[in-house]
């Protein structure tokens, strides 16, 4: 089969992609902009790629066009595929129907650390010689790809509360079907789509609706909006993670250990490399949903010991004189929170300095604007770029005194915390996207 996927350079419809080359399809794609890592990841697979979404596309005449939800409509090529009244789908339901029936799916579902959790899991499961397949929101550095199609039942699959497409408007996850699944965390998100936490509720009361009676939820006991859905109907064991009486982990940062229990007392340990309550309690879902298809604690705390986290969540970009820069995901306040938390558990008494991009959807409407302070509190200095904000980010920013600088030119804000930086200090920078290239100008500017 010919399938043309439009808007084929995100992540999520990249991997699916190069699941689809990888079963045996033709694929070729478009996107309004085609850039490396992506292209490069899809070209080396064979895959054509087509700048923009000119309507003349239609006569590739795929068997199938594969549209993502950022095509929206208006956008040229979709229209002349709705006239022209040619084959379409969503890439979760291409998904659904090409790559995940028959198989035993595990998804990885919740506000916050679906990348890592659905990572440390893939990785346990290989570690474990189950050979899962996998797509990923981002590039797991065991596997240095985001998407493998895998030679077992097993597939791993970030389970995201978006929405599918402009044709249907349920979340992605409706549709993966998962016999096994994690709830790791539910917040307010995604405000250019949810109206309230109320509504994302609903899209995870649909979630756990399709789960079956062999199956298995893991779900953080330590989250009221969770539990609020299980009571909406569950007909599927439920297993809570975060449980004081129950399956927790706990651990010390600065030796990196790693401590599982159970409700009869400590289960196991290990030395790993992360470091955070939040990717502690990653691990300990990712050890439960392993252990649903057979991986014993004990095995997978030993993966645990060489997992190397993902690409952005907190990847060390780069030190000059002494002057060390991450590259965090992180734009969500909690996010943020968490992030910068860790980092100061890890460092001690050194300096932070937050550089904040609010890039994303519910950012830009500044839905959040009010929780960013606290979420920033424990740096020493921060730095928002607030290019193409609809909001006022000096004032959000205000209680924060001197503390705070705001900035509307990224090369101004460079040069700001370039002047700033000393030896010793620790540079975090915090966005869902490309930030302008902003790692690599401040390693440059500080080394001149």
């Amino acid at each position: 089969m010919h399938i043309h996927i439009l808007g084929i350079c995100g992540t999520f419809m990249g991997g699916i992609a190069q699941l689809a080359a990888a079963a045996g399809h033709r694929v070729t794609g478009c996107d309004a902009n085609v850039y490396p890592p992506m292209s490069d990841q899809l070209r080396a697979t064979g895959i054509e790629l087509i700048e923009g979404y000119a309507a003349a596309q239609c006569a590739l005449k795929p068997d199938l066009f594969v549209v993502g939800n950022a095509i929206s409509r208006g956008n040229a090529l979709l229209e002349a595929i709705l006239d022209q009244g040619l084959p379409y789908v969503s890439g979760p339901q291409w998904l659904a129907d090409n790559i995940l029936q028959g198989r035993w799916v595990l998804g990885v579902a919740g506000t916050h650390g679906k990348t890592t959790t659905s990572s440390m899991l893939a990785w346990i499961l290989e570690e474990a010689n189950l050979a899962p397949g996998f797509l990923i929101g981002g590039v797991p550095l065991n596997f240095g790809v985001s998407a493998r199609l895998g030679g077992t039942p097993f597939f791993v699959i970030e389970a995201d509360e978006y929405d599918t497409a402009f044709c249907d408007k349920r979340s992605k996850f409706i549709h993966y079907r998962p016999q096994t699944a994690i709830l790791n965390n539910l917040e307010f998100d995604h405000a250019d789509i949810f109206s309230d936490l109320a509504a994302i509720e609903m899209q995870f009361h649909h979630l756990v609706r399709t789960l079956p009676t062999s199956g298995l939820i893991v779900a953080n006991a330590g989250e009221a909006s969770l539990e609020r859905v299980l009571q909406r109907g569950c007909w599927t064991p439920v297993e809570h993670f975060n449980d004081p009486a129950g399956y927790r982990t706990d651990g010390d940062d600065a030796s990196g250990e790693l401590i599982l229990h159970g409700s009869a007392g400590e289960i196991g340990r290990t030395v790993w490399q992360l470091s955070g309550a939040h990717n502690r309690a990653n691990a300990c879902a990712a050890l439960l949903a392993a252990r649903h298809v057979g991986v014993p604690f004990a095995q997978g705390l030993e993966a645990l010991a060489r997992f190397g986290n993902v690409k952005r969540r907190m990847e060390v970009r780069g030190t000059v004189r002494g002057i060390t820069i991450y590259d965090d995901f992180a734009h969500h306040p909690t996010a943020i929170a968490t992030t910068v938390a860790g980092l100061r558990r890890k460092i001690g008494q050194a300096r932070i300095l937050a550089v904040l991009e609010p890039r994303s959807n519910t950012m830009k409407l500044g839905t959040m604007k009010s929780q960013l302070p606290d979420s920033l509190r424990e740096s020493d200095a921060i730095y928002c770029y607030a290019g193409n904000l609809g909001w006022d980010a000096g004032a959000a920013l205000a209680s924060l005194g001197e503390r705070a600088y705001v900035a509307e030119d990224l090369e101004v804000l460079v040069e700001r915390i370039a002047t700033a930086a000393r030896p010793g200090d620790h540079i975090l920078v915090m966005s869902n996207g490309g930030f302008g290239g902003i790692h690599d100008k401040l390693l440059r500017r500080l080394a001149a």
